[in-house]
């Protein structure tokens, strides 16, 4: 897999795990949350998840088996971001 897909795969699954964790707490949000927030509860609970799962998985990866990490964030391998002459993006050689 290039690293353009894995970087991509390595983006969405999380993203997809986000979404349905916001979808579960959304169920069950208590109705005093909701009226506080007014319309903004749903809305703000997909971005606040989202960010919550993605940076739980990545502080996790290291400790995770293979196949856990495969099913949490669609690849085992971090993508490599380097160019053609094999910098790294953002690395300056002299």
């Amino acid at each position: 897999m290039s690293d353009v897909v894995t970087s991509w795969v390595r983006t969405v699954v999380p993203g997809l795990w986000a979404a349905l964790a916001a979808w579960a707490v959304s169920l069950g949000l208590p109705a005093a949350v909701v009226d506080v927030l007014g319309g903004l509860g749903e809305q703000l609970v997909v971005p606040v998840v989202l960010a919550v799962v993605y940076a739980a998985l990545r502080w996790l990866e290291p400790q995770l088996p293979n196949w856990l990490t495969r099913v949490l964030l669609g690849s085992v391998r971090p993508p490599s971001y380097r160019d053609e002459a094999g910098i790294r993006l953002g690395e300056h050689r002299p």
